[in-house]
């Protein structure tokens, strides 16, 4: 099959394309590498005005006065050009709603482009989109991205890129594509949730994990490494301040057993490697699944701190803890887990071995491309 995969998040498109290479499809990957992350691509669409200080700055102020963003009309001019040659797949998939990650208007125009010229698309619910905001915002959830939002409105404004997907162009851009597509697939909980009874929803996919790339990485040494990656962008609706806030408690208590390392922005090749040197992840607090990098993280072996909500241990059937630690937005919760991990080092070893366990049986990306396969046949 000729398979084009439009956009990418977090590796997720990466992970799927070569797993179907080595099913023997042909696979294009056109994105913009997901901005710091610099994932690789076969077609690379993105924004240079940022990269030049001086017309970051410039630009930032005539969007701010004019409403204008130069950064979007950019990526729109010049995925207009590539997209005249991809004609004739015999499936195209979105990484979401916005996979150009241009406006509203400007998504309409390009997809149109793709809609005419290919005939089976998929929808990837992953990433906020209108329907997962539009749920969240009705506190459906017990907790979620938006909960610092309802907790201090003054953040109001920090949530501006969220928000703005319950405007009713980014909801007419939401019912544009439903109406031209074949199906709906989510990628995890968080995002299979509010999809359920939606039409063409067709249903949960696990993530696909290389696990021909990441190798079982078990390291231990004398002092327990802490790992706590930051995303500038999104660390207010990860809840990495309860980390932060955690580990200031557990570096007072227990400097002479632990080393903690913070990083923010890492370029993904980097962020892999810093997770290799460690043995426990802090990844986000305001989910009910894995998100992508923790489950990269457990595929190497570690005991990664995320979302693993009832909700999931009822679905894979698993003890509390035993696999990954749920983190909740709770500072003295945190505390406690991290302290019977460092007071227990050897269920740091069984968690450690679980963890890889389930990514074989659960996310083995050659297993979930053939998933894929299976659906959009269908």
């Amino acid at each position: 099959m000729k398979i084009l995969l439009i956009g990418e998040y977090s590796n997720l498109h990466n992970s799927l394309k070569q797993s179907l290479l080595k099913k023997g499809h042909d696979v294009t990957l056109i994105a913009d590498g997901d901005g710091f992350k610099q994932y690789d691509v076969d077609i690379l669409i993105k924004s240079i005005i940022f990269e030049n200080k001086i017309l970051k700055v410039l630009t930032k102020i005539i969007d701010k006065l004019t409403g204008i963003s130069l950064n979007e009309l950019e990526i729109y001019l010049r995925a207009k050009r590539e997209i005249r040659k991809l004609e004739s797949f015999d499936v195209v998939q979105l990484i979401n709603e916005r996979p150009f990650k241009t406006s509203p208007t400007y998504e309409k125009r390009l997809l149109e482009k793709i809609f005419r010229k290919n005939k089976n698309i998929y929808l990837l619910a992953c990433g906020v989109d209108h329907t997962t905001v539009k749920y969240a915002l009705e506190k459906k959830f017990k907790y979620s991205i938006l909960t610092p939002y309802f907790n201090n409105k003054k953040l109001k404004i920090k949530y501006k890129q969220i928000l703005k997907y319950l405007n009713s162009d980014y909801k007419d851009l939401s019912s544009f594509i439903k109406n031209n597509i074949n199906g709906i697939i989510s990628s995890d909980l968080d995002y299979h949730i509010p999809y359920i009874g939606e039409n063409k929803y067709l249903g949960m996919i696990p993530n696909p994990i290389n696990i021909d790339f990441l190798k079982y990485n078990f390291n231990h040494s004398k002092k327990i490494k802490i790992l706590h990656p930051i995303n500038s962008v999104n660390k207010i609706k990860k809840g990495n301040i309860f980390f932060t806030e955690s580990l200031k408690f557990i570096e007072e208590k227990y400097s002479h057993k632990i080393k903690i390392t913070i990083t923010t922005n890492e370029p993904y090749k980097k962020h892999i490697n810093n997770v290799i040197e460690n043995d426990i992840i802090l990844d986000q607090v305001y989910a009910y699944d894995q998100g992508y990098n923790a489950l990269e993280s457990m595929a190497l072996g570690k005991v990664v701190f995320t979302g693993a909500e009832e909700e999931w241990l009822k679905k894979y059937n698993i003890k509390p803890d035993s696999v990954v630690i749920n983190a909740l937005p709770d500072v003295t919760k945190i505390v406690q887990k991290l302290s019977w991990l460092i007071e227990n080092p050897n269920m740091i070893k069984m968690i450690s071995k679980n963890a890889r366990k389930f990514i074989l049986k659960y996310h083995n990306y050659e297993q979930i491309g053939t998933k894929y396969l299976q659906t959009w046949k269908k």
